[in-house]
């Protein structure tokens, strides 16, 4: 049956948030869902998600935004955490090198535990967070290199304190991963575990292509 317009209004998106402890990534989240920034730093303990409605294309999308705890101790958050992911957002300081460097093993370790069907094109963001703080450690030429060498991942320079691109990257991400979702229609998209859809999003997610996902 052809699929209606009105079923694939509402889409959700499961966006996941990595880096390490004290980089930013409650704050770009807060700032982005509340536009609220706060200078007391509370450490998230395990994980925690807030949702975001927005328009992308005429598209009414569902962010479900997941914040972890950068500690090491939590990374065994393990599958149930990130499987069903849409889209993961990489966070460094840009005043401190070594959050910066960890960026490869947090990208490695979304990779091995979503294992998405097609890495290579995956939906990554890359932020530079605190961008209104004065002593910079991380030049910009270097991590744009990184990102282009990582599938050319789009890349910003965010500051979730005064609010500077903290939509665009966000917009950015949801963009990517609509059309990554598109792409993969085709490939049966409905074989997400619906245990960890909360929301009740997991009917909107494919359902629907079951009969063999011809949209003729």
């Amino acid at each position: 049956p052809i699929m209606s317009s009105a079923s694939r209004k509402k889409i959700l998106l499961k966006v996941i948030i990595l880096g390490d402890s004290g980089v930013g990534k409650t704050s770009l989240m807060n700032q982005f869902v509340n536009r609220k920034f706060s200078n007391q730093y509370k450490a998230t303990i395990g994980a925690d998600f807030l949702t975001k409605e927005l328009m992308v294309d005429d598209r009414v999308v569902t962010l479900q935004l997941w914040d972890t705890a950068g500690q090491e101790r939590f990374q065994s958050l393990g599958v149930a955490f990130y499987r069903g992911a849409d889209a993961c957002m990489l966070v460094y300081d840009v005043t401190q090198p070594n959050s910066f460097k960890t960026l490869d093993s947090w990208r490695d370790e979304f990779l091995i535990q979503a294992s998405p069907r097609d890495p290579d094109n995956f939906p990554f963001v890359l932020v530079g967070n605190k961008i209104d703080l004065e002593n910079r450690g991380v030049t910009k030429k270097r991590a744009a290199q990184w990102a282009q060498t990582k599938s050319n991942m789009p890349y910003f320079e965010c500051s979730a304190k005064e609010a500077v691109n903290v939509e665009a990257a966000f917009m950015q991400l949801a963009k990517d991963a609509l059309a990554q979702e598109a792409a993969s229609d085709d490939a049966g998209a409905s074989e997400l575990p619906p245990a960890i859809q909360l929301q009740g999003g997991a009917g909107q997610q494919g359902g629907q292509q079951q009969s063999g996902g011809c949209s003729c």
